[in-house]
């Protein structure tokens, strides 16, 4: 059996029952099934059920926002303004997949050659516990208009989203085996991904999860995309306007009680801004408000599991034993559930846990530098590569360090965010492949040449 917990007060919520191999053949064979008719449909008969789930979602968004806070700790406008981006990218994908995925003619010495994009099949989707909805949706929406199929293994903390969103796709009028939640633990992804009816898998997790997925994949010769951590930097030059990254900075850093791959994470001041900084900062995140995820005013909750607790106060001892101050907070709070006091750590160096490692959790690490060279340097300094956001009153000089940043993307003056428009994803061990956008619809489709004589 397989069990949720409410991190807010550490008890358990609800109970589902474990797939065994039996019930996954015959979703696989469902899915197998329902693929050859759904890739017929036209664009506008797929947009529609897309639109259909759109509306179905906003129609439950406060029952969709309570679960999700209830199994994972999220603050329950956090919980409702994810919903409304899911029936975004729906709705995204619904107007623009026709357009992302239109034939290409090309010019040779053929009477008449393109490049059309054709489905694949069943894709299977790992998907985290950290954005039950958005994280599914992101990848749901695009591999569905292209004529795809889903499969979704979720984290076993969130199964009770997991099967609400199944039930989103039904109410909206997918067919039968066209999207369906398998309710099996990590051990049995790799005998789902050899399985010849799967044709492609997603991921977005840890690193360790990440190669995993990778070595099951590529021994079965499978595509694969792969949204791993991040360490992101938020750098403020000396130039930048201070008291807004302040503000911003700490919004970036606790954004999902600090539990997102894209959230700011190391902060790198330099050294003639950097006191303003830190001052602004601290103060910003101490007028947070930590308490009951299901409170309105609330805005950090809980993480998400005891483990996350212990390995991020673990993080916290490493770094201040290795020399690093807590400016504010510092360790996990004497309360029920799984929370832990905002932290700010000063006086972090590149080697720190804090400095090196992806910190999970309501904690922020600022580094100071000398000059904007050892800014980049110390940004590039991580094995992540997923966002970064870059603070300077000169938009030349922006556009000109953006490119030297390891990362796959760059927000100048704004925060890290992910958005339907724009592809998303991340290089080093941040993972590979694109969602979102033309890109991310394109991740899971045959690029197929036609030759005519």
């Amino acid at each position: 059996m397989l069990q949720t917990i409410n991190p807010t007060t550490g008890e358990p919520l609800e109970t589902y029952e474990e797939h065994g191999r039996e019930e996954i053949d015959r979703r696989l064979a469902k899915a197998a099934a329902a693929f050859p008719a759904w890739r017929e449909r036209s664009f506008d008969e797929r947009a529609a059920v897309l639109r259909a789930a759109a509306q179905v979602l906003a129609d439950r968004s406060a029952a969709l926002s309570r679960l999700m806070t209830l199994e994972m700790g999220k603050p329950i406008e956090a919980s409702k303004a994810e919903i409304d981006k899911c029936a975004w990218v729906c709705r995204h994908y619904a107007d623009h997949a026709a357009e992302y995925l239109a034939r290409r003619d090309v010019a040779t010495d053929a009477t008449r050659s393109y490049v059309r994009f054709d489905p694949l099949g069943p894709v299977l989707a790992i998907m985290p516990w950290n954005f039950p909805f958005w994280q599914v949706f992101r990848f749901a929406a695009p591999s569905l208009m292209a004529g795809n199929v889903g499969l979704l293994k979720h984290a076993e903390s969130v199964l009770g989203s997991a099967r609400a969103i199944e039930d989103v796709f039904r109410a909206a009028g997918l067919p039968d085996g066209g999207f369906q939640t398998l309710q099996v633990r990590h051990t049995a992804v790799a005998d789902v991904i050899a399985d010849d009816r799967v044709r492609a898998v997603t991921l977005t997790g840890s690193v360790r999860a990440g190669g995993a997925v990778a070595a099951a994949a590529g021994k079965a010769i499978k595509k694969s995309v792969l949204e791993l951590g991040g360490s992101d930097p938020f750098v403020v030059l000396e130039d930048a306007d201070v008291d807004r990254a302040a503000e911003i900075g700490a919004v970036a850093r606790m954004i999902n009680s600090g539990q997102s791959c894209i959230a700011a994470k190391r902060f790198i001041v330099h050294e003639k801004v950097a006191d303003r900084f830190i001052e602004g900062f601290v103060e910003h995140i101490r007028r947070m408000q930590v308490g009951d995820p299901l409170d309105p005013g609330t805005q950090i909750g809980p993480l998400a599991r005891r483990d996350l607790l212990e390995s991020l106060a673990d993080q916290v001892r490493r770094s201040v034993n290795a020399g690093a101050r807590a400016a504010l907070g510092g360790g996990p709070l004497d309360r029920p559930g799984f929370f832990f006091d905002p932290t700010v750590l000063v006086q972090v160096r590149p080697e720190h846990a804090a400095g090196s490692e992806e910190t999970f959790g309501p904690v922020a690490a600022v580094l100071v530098v000398r000059d904007r060279g050892e800014a980049v340097r110390v940004a590039n300094a991580s094995e992540y590569g997923l966002g970064a956001s870059l603070w300077t009153g000169d938009r030349a000089e922006a556009e000109r360090i953006a490119a030297h940043i390891d990362a796959g993307s760059v927000f100048v003056n704004g925060l890290v965010k992910s958005d339907p428009r724009l592809p998303f994803g991340g290089v080093k061990r941040s993972g590979y492949g694109r969602e979102l956008s033309v890109e991310g619809i394109r991740e899971f489709v045959n690029a197929k040449t036609v030759w005519i004589a």
